[in-house]
C-alpha cells in the first residue's frame, strides 16, 4: 500500500470524526512511516495523541495487507505515561482508531493497578498496543525472554516527555529505550511534549547522544499559536502593606460569578492545604454548590479521583478545586474556564493549567489570576508577558545517575542476564551516561557482583554472580524479588516526630528542613523557640530556648519556587516601574492593568525606599520590637533565597559573631538578629562574590546533613536499602538508619564510593540549585548596592516579614489580628 493511500485512509478516519488534519499531524505521519524517530512539540488540546496512534495502525495495515481477515498476535507498539490516571483516556483514544478501521488490533494497560489476573493473561498473551509507565516498562525488562517480547514492536510513545525529562523516571526511559533499538530492529522512538524551553536537547535525550537514532530523527513543531487570554481579578481594595496569610480567600466572592457564568470550571490552588480551605470557604459562604463542586489532589483515593474526572466530561459538575493533580494531558473538552489562585511561579505550570480550558483545536484558553496579596499581581503582569512573548522554560536533564544504573542493571540480570560487552556501549549511547568512564562501569559491575569494597564482608550486597561464560545473572530468587518488588521505588520525604528531651510530643515536622539544622541551632516551632539536641531514631528531640532569635521551617507543601524565567519575567516588570517619573509620565500606558492597579503600593515604596531599577541591587534595614532586620531583593525565588540567605548569614558572621534567623519569599529574605548588622562592612567586604562559593555553600547549609537525606533516595533506589514487602512496609525510621549507617561507613571507610559521592552532586545541583544561584550573584556584582536604612517595614519587607510570622504557628486569628496592627501603625506613619 502506498504512501498516499494510507494517508487516506488516516484522512478519512479524521472526516468522519468532523476533524481537520493539522499539518503537523500529516509531518508525523510521514515521518514515522519512513521509519523515523522524533519529537513532536504541540499546545495541550491541539491532537498530539492521534499525530501518533494513527501512524501506529497504519504502519501495521502497511505491513498486513490482510489486516481485516488475519491477525498476528504481539507487541506492536508501546505508550508511556508518566500518570496512571492519564492510561483510560490513552486507551480509549487508541480503540477508537482500531475499531472503526476495522483492525484486529487490541489495546491494554500495565500499570501498578493492574490486576494479577490481568498480568497473567498479558504474559501468555502480550496486547498488541500496551499502554504503560516508566516503572512497568521495567517490570517487563525484569521479566525472562522479555526479548521474544519485545522484538517485533514497532513503536515507543513516551508522552508529556517534559514532566519525565529532569527526573529520574525519565533515566529509565533512556536506559529502558538504549536495549530496546538492540532487540526490536524495526523501533520508532518517539516523544511528545507540550511545553519546554530546550526542545533540541530534550530530542537529543530522548534519543541519546550521538546514536544512529538521533541521525535519523526529526523535530515537529505545531505552527498553532494556542490563542490564551489572562485575565487578572484585580481586589477594589488593594491593601497598601501586602501579605500572604489569607490565601486569596478575600476575593471569593469576585470569584464566583466567573463560575456561575461557567459550563465547568477549575480552581487550581499551589497547595494541598490551600485545596482543602478553598473548597470548604466556597460551601460555606455559597451552600447551593454541594453536589455540584467537588475537590481533586494527589492525597484522595484513586476512586474519587477518576469519579471527579468523569463527572468534568459528563459536564455534571459546576466547579473543580484542584491542584497539580490535573495538570496533565487527561482530554477535559468540556472546561471552559480556569482560575489560578496565587502565583504558578512558572510559565510551562501556567501555560499546562490555561491549556485545560479550550482543551480544542482553535479554540481561545481563558485564564483568570487571582492574587494571594497585591504583590504577586506582578507575577500576573509577567505571565501576561510570558504568553506574549511564547517564554517557556529548560528541564535539565540528570548525568550519571549512578543509583538509576545499578537498578537497571540487576533488573537485566534478573531477567536473562546480560553480557558487559554487549551493554556497555548502549548505556554511552545515552544522555546521562555519556561521560561515564571505563572506571566507573567498572566499579559498577563491581558494586553488583560484590559490594563495593567496604561492603565485601556482607553476602547480601553480592547480588550479582558471574557465569563461566561471563554473563552476569541473578540465581537467587529472594534478590530477584525482593529486585522486582523495589523497582522504580521513588521515596517520599519522611516526617519527623519532635519531642522534648524529657518526654512530651510537640508534632511532626518534614526531614528536609531539620537535616539543615546541627545540634544547638534553634528553631520556631509550636510557637515555641527549640533548640535541638539531637536526632535519634526518626524523633527530634529539642529543649526549649530562651533565645530571641530562630530559624522557622518550611514546608514542602509550600515549596514551589520561582523558576529562572519567571523570576526574569518579573525583574522585568519592577524595572518598568523604577523608570523615573518623567519616563513614566510617557510610558504610563505602557504599563499593564496590574501593575498600574499597585501604584499606590509603588509609590509608598519610593517614599520609604526605592523600586531598584535594573542597575540596582536593593537593602533595606530598620528596627523594630523584634530586632534588627536587614532585606535583601534578588528577586529570584525561594530555593535561591533560602541558599543565598544561608550563604550571607555565614558569611557575615566570619566578620563578627552574630546570629540569624532567616525567613525568604520569591521576591527577597530577610537576615534578622538582636545586634545590628555592620552594612558598610558587608558591601566593603564583597561578600555577594561568588569566589569559594562551593565551600561556603556547605558550610552554610550543612550540605553533609542534606547529602545524607539524599543518600536515603540513592540507597533505596540501587537497591542497598530494602522497603519491605507490599503487607510489610519498611518503616521510614529503619529506613532511615539503615541508610544513614551505610552513609556513614562511606564517609569514613570509603569517600570515593560513587553513590556517596552522587548523594553531594544531587544536593548542590538540584536541591540548592548551585548553578542558578552562581548566575544570581554574578549579577548582583555587577549591579549598584543600593542600602537604604528605613524607620519601618516598607510595602516590600512587609510580606517576608509577615510570611515569618505566619509560620510561628499563630492561630489564624490572632495572626491576622497582629498584621492589622501592624499595618494600622505603618499607615497612621
Amino acid at each position: 500500500m502506498t504512501q498516499k493511500e494510507l494517508f487516506h485512509i488516516g484522512e478519512s478516519w479524521f472526516l468522519q470524526q468532523n476533524w481537520k488534519v493539522f499539518p503537523f499531524q500529516k509531518q508525523a505521519w510521514k515521518a514515522f512511516l519512513q521509519g523515523k524517530h522524533g519529537l513532536l512539540n504541540a499546545p495541550t488540546g491541539s491532537g498530539k495523541t492521534y499525530a501518533l496512534w494513527i501512524p501506529i495502525v497504519l504502519n501495521y495495515i502497511k505491513n498486513n495487507p490482510d489486516y481485516q481477515t488475519k491477525h498476528k498476535k504481539g507487541l506492536k507498539a508501546i505508550w508511556i505515561t508518566p500518570l496512571r490516571a492519564l492510561s483510560q483516556e490513552i486507551k480509549q483514544a487508541a480503540e477508537r482508531v482500531t475499531k472503526d478501521l476495522n483492525t484486529q488490533l487490541t489495546v491494554g494497560i500495565r500499570t501498578g493497578d493492574t490486576t494479577q489476573k490481568e498480568r497473567a493473561a498479558q504474559k501468555r498473551t502480550m496486547p498488541d498496543l500496551l499502554i504503560t509507565t516508566p516503572e512497568s516498562l521495567q517490570l517487563l525488562l525484569a521479566s525472562k525472554g522479555y526479548d521474544k517480547t519485545f522484538k517485533n514492536c514497532s513503536a515507543i510513545i513516551i508522552d508529556e516527555w517534559h514532566e519525565l525529562l529532569g527526573t529520574k523516571r525519565g533515566v529509565q526511559i533512556e536506559l529502558g529505550t538504549s536495549r530496546l533499538k538492540t532487540i526490536a530492529p524495526q523501533l520508532r522512538i518517539w516523544g511528545i511534549s507540550a511545553t519546554i524551553g530546550n526542545l533540541e536537547q530534550a530530542q537529543e535525550v530522548l534519543l541519546g547522544s550521538n546514536s544512529k537514532a538521533l541521525e535519523n530523527s526529526v523535530l515537529i513543531k505545531a505552527n498553532i499559536k494556542k490563542k490564551i487570554k489572562v485575565q487578572s481579578i484585580i481586589p477594589d481594595q488593594m491593601e497598601t502593606f501586602p501579605w500572604r496569610g489569607h490565601l486569596g480567600i478575600h476575593l471569593l466572592d469576585q470569584v464566583i460569578p466567573i463560575i456561575r457564568k461557567s459550563k465547568t470550571t477549575l480552581l487550581f490552588t499551589n497547595t494541598r492545604s490551600q485545596c482543602e480551605i478553598w473548597f470548604q470557604k466556597i460551601l460555606e459562604r455559597y451552600p447551593e454548590f454541594a453536589g455540584e463542586m467537588a475537590m481533586h489532589h494527589g492525597s484522595i483515593n484513586k476512586e474519587t479521583r477518576l469519579w471527579v474526572e468523569q463527572a468534568i466530561r459528563n459536564e455534571s459538575l459546576k466547579a473543580v478545586v484542584c491542584t497539580s493533580s490535573l495538570d496533565l494531558g487527561v482530554d477535559f473538552a468540556p472546561v471552559e474556564t480556569i482560575i489560578q489562585i496565587g502565583g504558578p511561579k512558572g510559565v510551562a505550570r501556567f501555560l499546562q493549567r490555561a491549556g485545560r480550558s479550550g482543551h480544542q483545536p482553535g479554540k481561545t484558553s481563558v485564564i483568570y489570576f487571582l492574587p494571594t496579596h497585591a504583590i504577586e499581581l506582578v507575577e500576573a503582569s509577567a505571565l501576561q508577558q510570558a504568553v506574549q512573548q511564547n517564554t517557556v522554560e529548560d528541564r535539565i536533564p540528570y548525568l550519571n545517575s549512578f543509583d538509576v544504573l545499578v537498578q537497571y542493571l540487576t533488573t537485566l540480570a534478573v531477567s536473562d542476564g546480560f553480557y558487559p560487552k554487549e551493554i556497555y556501549p548502549e548505556i554511552k549511547s545515552t544522555f546521562c551516561y555519556q561521560a561515564m568512564t571505563s572506571d566507573q562501569w567498572r566499579w559498577i559491575l563491581n558494586f553488583i557482583t560484590i559490594g563495593s569494597q567496604s561492603l565485601q564482608s556482607y553476602d547480601e550486597y553480592k547480588k550479582v554472580t558471574i557465569e563461566e561464560d561471563g554473563l552476569f545473572k541473578v540465581n537467587n530468587r529472594a534478590i530477584a524479588m525482593r529486585h522486582r518488588l523495589q523497582i522504580g521505588t521513588i521515596v517520599s520525604d519522611a516526617v519527623l516526630t519532635v519531642k522534648y528531651l524529657k518526654g512530651g510530643f510537640i508534632g511532626s515536622i518534614e526531614e528536609f528542613f531539620i537535616s539543615k539544622l546541627t545540634p544547638g541551632d534553634v528553631f520556631t516551632f509550636a510557637g515555641r523557640n527549640l533548640e535541638l539536641v539531637r536526632i535519634k531514631s526518626m524523633q527530634v528531640l529539642v529543649r526549649k530556648s530562651s533565645k530571641r532569635t530562630s530559624k522557622v521551617p518550611s514546608w514542602m507543601g509550600g515549596r514551589l519556587t520561582l523558576t529562572s524565567q519567571m523570576s526574569e519575567l518579573l525583574r522585568q516588570e519592577l524595572y518598568k516601574v523604577a523608570l523615573p517619573n518623567d519616563a513614566l509620565s510617557d510610558g504610563k500606558k505602557k504599563l499593564s492593568k496590574e501593575l498600574r492597579s499597585l501604584s499606590h503600593i509603588f509609590e509608598r515604596q519610593q517614599r520609604e525606599s526605592i523600586v531598584p531599577g535594573s542597575g540596582q541591587f536593593l537593602i533595606e534595614t530598620f528596627k523594630t520590637r523584634e530586632g534588627y532586620h536587614a532585606i535583601f531583593y534578588p528577586f529570584e525565588g525561594r530555593f535561591v533565597h533560602e541558599a543565598l540567605g544561608s550563604l550571607l548569614a555565614y558569611r557575615i558572621s566570619l566578620l563578627s559573631p552574630i546570629t540569624f534567623s532567616l525567613a525568604f519569599n520569591d521576591y527577597g529574605f530577610e537576615l534578622l538578629s538582636d545586634q545590628e548588622i555592620d552594612m558598610q562592612q558587608v558591601i566593603d567586604n564583597d561578600l555577594f562574590t561568588t569566589s569559594h562559593l562551593h565551600q561556603d555553600l556547605q558550610k552554610s547549609l550543612n550540605a553533609t546533613e542534606m547529602a545524607r537525606r539524599k543518600f536515603r533516595d540513592i540507597a533505596v533506589i540501587s537497591g542497598m536499602v530494602f522497603t519491605g514487602y507490599p503487607d510489610k512496609i519498611l518503616k521510614s525510621k529503619h529506613l532511615q538508619s539503615s541508610s544513614q549507617l551505610l552513609f556513614d561507613v562511606f564517609r569514613d571507610d570509603e569517600p570515593d564510593n560513587l553513590l556517596f559521592k552522587q548523594s553531594f552532586t544531587e544536593t548542590f545541583e538540584h536541591q540548592l540549585e548551585e548553578g542558578r544561584l552562581q548566575i544570581a550573584l554574578e549579577r548582583i556584582e555587577k549591579q549598584e548596592i543600593d542600602w537604604k536604612r528605613c524607620e519601618d517595614p516598607t510595602p516590600f519587607s512587609f510580606p517576608i516579614i509577615t510570611d515569618r510570622l505566619s509560620r510561628e504557628k499563630l492561630s489564624s486569628e490572632k495572626l491576622e489580628d497582629r498584621i492589622k496592627k501592624m499595618t494600622k501603625i505603618l499607615l497612621k506613619k
